[in-house]
């Protein structure tokens, strides 16, 4: 299995992205499904992660009340909206499927925030 990224880019302060990262070859809605950044110089940050039934979802407290984490099963697909964008977001954006016996990362996108 594996799972393909899109959306990064550039964008200016206070404004917004969303990635999408399409999961195929494993069973997409038995996996929880999370978002991750890694910041120039930083360790790998969890950012937010959605349950396998879409029932919870928890974010880095740094993101709450801006990013949303979404999935749609029937195109196994998971999301990452991100409002009210900040220079500190600047990151390379990975996300994870994770379930039993299933691991699995995206090839990673660049976001930049920068005016």
């Amino acid at each position: 299995g594996h799972i393909v990224e899109s959306g990064g880019g550039l964008v200016q302060p206070g404004g917004s992205l969303r990635l999408s990262c399409a999961a195929s070859g494993f069973a997409f809605s038995t996996c929880d499904m999370s978002w991750y950044r890694q910041a120039p110089g930083k360790e790998l940050e969890f950012v937010a992660t959605i349950t396998r039934s879409g029932g919870r979802t928890q974010y880095v407290d740094s993101v709450k009340g801006r990013f949303t984490i979404s999935r749609d099963d029937a195109e196994s697909t998971v999301y990452l909206q991100m409002n009210s964008l900040r220079p500190e977001d600047t990151a390379v954006c990975v996300c994870n499927a994770w379930g039993v016996r299933m691991d699995y990362w995206s090839q990673g996108t660049q976001v930049t925030v920068s005016s």
